[in-house]
């Protein structure tokens, strides 16, 4: 059994050597490195590494785990990093003999432990982003993203499918020595993960990968080969165009649908001395309206036509976003008789220790006009785990409200706001789609109560039936009819 694990561990650090070698040769910031593993005594059909230098697109992915969970367990454990790359495994991962310096000790030993490990060293990064739609398709579930504090309270059952998202940090500063801190940390989330698992006795299939690559390599890179001579890097090339095939893909299947994309505000980071644009707040709706009272009467303006759809290009100078608080600001023109408008969603997030987990709440929802401005508190109705995006069919101020005014002076008594179909974030945006959305469909509905109250009235009556039933009695005198008369008294 030590031979065993010592080849296939060997082996591991085959695949990780081969690939730093590669980086003399080609692209590596387009590829992030994917580890497939079950937990002990639980074994998968054995599939083939891709040989060295090759890049797993997004088909071949799918074909590798629709072969993984085609026979092996159903509940899924995703760890998902903000960043990964081959190189973090052969700095940080003791790669060159200084195993006791690892920051990975607790991947290693689960990846020596698992008897069907299966280490994938270049996976695009596009197809790394779609693995939790990937996995959600396969399993029919929905992701649930936690932390290891949550799964402890958590039971699962082997024989129901469970998608478990762990989102894991990272960060590079000055010093090298921060990122191996951060990795070592996520080192260690996995390892307290594993352990919650192994105590529960369920069997796993447990994914670890990356939503981009780490190292960057400059975009102008290429290789003299020759006197004179040259190469491009095909393998950059290749990558570009498979992201690009995918946008025109998703843009065809939206257009099919007439489903139009969401409002993006994206701001400007600093990476690797480059400036680089990231999401960070989404929102749509099939519906953005306002009114105001004007002579007894309400004036209203639809605002969906200039905030959505095909070639509409909404204005969002004034929003910003960061760790804790998130405002998007768009703003129109000529909107009831007002030449400046602008409709402002303010978000927050912050940990409650009551839940031990962070929330985002809309906190305000602002009209701003000539120099007023009209506020609605929304934090009341309008929240969700900072993980998930919020959804509602109707978000209003006046029909079954969750928009109040601020207070009773405040000019949003003269305003009223709609929106149909409502689905904002403005925290922990991955890309371009929405995270999993906590809908604001309560546990009793109207149809609900409908229900409950047929039913308690049937059993009121049941009850009163049984009651009356209860309350008969039998007659303790009988005539015969062959005998004289009974005689009852009448004042007995």
């Amino acid at each position: 059994m030590a031979t065993r694990k010592m080849r296939l561990f060997s082996s591991i650090s085959a695949s990780f050597a081969v690939l730093f070698t590669l980086l003399n040769t080609g692209r590596c910031d387009e590829q992030v490195p994917l580890l497939l593993w079950t937990s002990e005594g639980t074994s998968l059909p054995s599939q083939t590494p891709p040989a060295a230098g090759h890049i797993v697109g997004r088909d071949q992915l799918d074909a590798y785990l629709h072969t993984a969970l085609g026979s092996g367990p159903r509940n899924v454990l995703l760890f998902l990093q903000d960043k990964m790359s081959i190189e973090d495994f052969t700095i940080y991962g003791g790669a060159f003999g200084n195993k006791q310096d690892s920051a990975f000790r607790n991947l290693e030993g689960a990846l020596l432990s698992s008897p069907s490990p299966l280490v994938l060293p270049a996976v695009s990064w596009p197809a790394s982003n779609a693995v939790i739609g990937a996995l959600q398709d396969q399993l029919e579930t929905s992701p649930l993203y936690m932390d290891a504090e949550t799964l402890g309270q958590l039971r699962l059952n082997s024989s129901s499918p469970a998608l478990l998202v762990f989102r894991l940090p990272y960060g590079t500063g000055s010093d090298l020595m921060s990122a191996k801190e951060i990795l070592s940390g996520n080192d260690e989330v996995i390892g307290q993960v594993l352990s919650i698992m192994k105590t529960q006795s369920v069997p796993y299939l447990a994914i670890y990968t990356a939503l981009q690559p780490s190292q960057e390599a400059a975009a102008a890179l290429s290789l003299e080969v020759g006197a004179g001579g040259g190469r491009s890097l095909l393998q950059a090339r290749a990558s570009h165009k498979e992201r690009e095939q995918e946008r025109e893909r998703k843009r065809k299947v939206k257009e099919k649908a007439g489903v139009y994309g969401p409002v993006e505000f994206k701001k400007m980071e600093l990476y690797q001395s480059k400036e680089r644009e990231n999401t960070c707040i989404l929102l749509w709706a099939t519906g953005l309206s306002v009114s105001i009272l004007r002579g007894g009467r309400w004036d209203d303006h639809d605002l969906t036509p200039s905030t959505f759809g095909e070639g509409v290009t909404p204005k969002l100078h004034g929003s910003m976003c960061d760790q804790t608080k998130a405002r998007l600001v768009l703003n129109y023109e000529d909107v009831l008789g007002h030449r400046n408008f602008k409709l402002i969603f303010a978000m927050s997030q912050r940990h409650y220790s009551v839940s031990a987990r962070r929330w985002f709440t809309m906190d305000q929802v602002e009209l701003e006009y000539d120099g007023t401005k009209a506020t609605f508190n929304g934090s009341r109705s309008i929240y969700a785990p900072a993980e998930y995006s919020y959804r509602c069919d109707a978000v209003s101020s006046f029909r079954w409200p969750s928009l109040f005014p601020r207070s009773a002076k405040d000019p949003a008594n003269q305003w009223r706001v709609s929106f149909e179909d409502f689905q904002i974030q403005g925290f922990n945006v991955s890309g371009q789609d929405f995270s999993y959305a906590s809908d604001c469909a309560g546990f009793f509905t109207p149809g609900i109560w409908m229900g409950l109250m047929s039913s308690l009235l049937m059993v009121l009556v049941l009850t009163y039936g049984l009651h009356m039933i209860m309350q008969l009695r039998t007659m303790d005198r009988f005539d015969d009819p062959k005998g004289p008369a009974i005689s009852v008294p009448l004042t007995e």
